[in-house]
């Protein structure tokens, strides 16, 4: 195996492929990158038997072959390189990498121990890569982190026609974003649960091109893969994640459809006074609000502790209303919010309270919505 190509090329490619790869692998060679060069160019892989990344790129190829290296060591290396064309030669049981002056010389790891990684499965659609980006970091918002409940650390993904529905829930919160996209069939009905931190890695990384081809199959069990490609410098990038296994909670009936109170209030002014008020919140404590007479007043702390009150102008359509959430929660929600004014809609006190935004900038078809439930109020 004998290659050379573009630095910058490379190391995108490199980064690529190496972002997925384990932190604490279960055997020495899913820490590795595989490296195949051909005459159609060079092909960087890795897989962990979840969790797929693969970069196709350009290179002129000498000779043929294939070696597997440290991802993380030669993601390393790539980054720190001269801005040179770089050449790559496989030496016995050592990759050499030469860099205008600089040299290195890594030690290969068993090809043939190597799992074989997953094809991707057959395309169901397109989708905008800057938009899906945004939907998905809007929509993880809500995603649970506790792997002791590993259905709720990921986004449900349901496909209907040309719109893509997507879900999260960590049973204090629920995010859902619809988008639209271009299906492969004009009547697909699919459903996926995809873990939250690699849609989430997988979106943000490929907004280089103007397009993500989504591929789903398995019929949304734990069985199936869903997979994803797009384009990066030099040559396409794909991924694919096997996915989670369960029945994810039937959240859509949690979206009151009645509203009692609403107040619109401008997102910017919101978001500072809830960091401001929270400064004295003890931990896990509520952020009391108290909507009343055109004004939403924040207050935290109790007793002999510290205390704060501020009052953020409202438009409020309803009766008076007094609840209380986690500050941190609610700062998640409205950040998470493109629009400039923020609706929140109440049927009681007691009840969550749905967030989401109004006014300029609000696109029919792509909503966001922010569910989150009340804490209680320290007396």
């Amino acid at each position: 195996m004998k290659f050379r190509v573009d630095r910058d090329v490379l190391a995108d490619a490199v980064a690529w492929a190496a972002r997925t790869l384990p932190v604490k692998p279960s055997m020495p060679v899913l820490a590795g990158l595989l490296i195949e060069a051909s005459d159609d160019g060079l092909v960087l892989s890795s897989f962990d038997y979840e969790t797929s990344a693969r970069a196709n790129l350009a290179a002129e190829v000498s000779d043929e072959g294939k070696a597997l290296v440290s991802g993380r060591l030669l993601s390393d290396i790539c980054r720190s390189l001269p801005n040179k064309p770089v050449d790559i030669a496989l030496d016995g049981a050592r990759v050499a990498l030469t860099c205008g002056s600089s040299r290195f010389s890594l030690q290969t790891l068993p090809v043939e121990d190597y799992p074989t990684i997953p094809d991707m499965p057959s395309a169901s659609g397109t989708v905008a890569s800057d938009v899906f980006a945004h939907a998905v970091a809007q929509a993880v918002t809500a995603a649970g982190r506790d792997e002791m409940l590993p259905v709720l650390t990921g986004v449900r993904v349901e496909i209907e026609g040309d719109s893509i529905s997507l879900l999260a829930t960590d049973r204090f919160r629920l995010s859902h974003r619809e988008l639209g996209w271009s299906p492969g069939t004009p009547d697909a009905s699919l459903a996926a649960l995809v873990p939250a931190k690699v849609l989430a890695d997988t979106a943000k990384a490929l907004t280089a091109g103007a397009e993500i081809t989504i591929a789903l199959a398995g019929g949304g069990t734990g069985d199936g893969l869903i997979g994803f490609e797009g384009t990066g410098p030099g040559g396409t990038r794909r991924t694919t994640t096997r996915l989670l296994d369960g029945e994810f909670p039937k959240v859509r009936g949690l979206f009151p459809s009645e509203r009692l109170t609403v107040a619109k209030i401008d997102k910017a002014a919101l978001i500072e006074s809830v960091k401001r008020v929270a400064l004295v919140a003890e931990r896990n404590a509520a952020v009391q609000l108290a909507f009343k007479d055109g004004a939403l007043t924040l207050d935290a702390g109790s007793g002999d502790q510290a205390q704060a009150s501020e009052a953020v102008p409202a438009e409020i359509d309803g009766d008076d209303l007094v609840t209380g959430f986690s500050p941190q929660y609610l700062l998640d929600g409205l950040t998470a919010i493109d629009e400039s004014v923020v609706e929140l809609a109440f049927t009681q006190s007691s009840k969550p309270v749905v967030i989401s935004g109004t006014g300029d900038g609000a696109e029919e078809g792509d909503a966001f919505r922010y569910l989150l439930m009340p804490r209680r109020l320290l007396s």
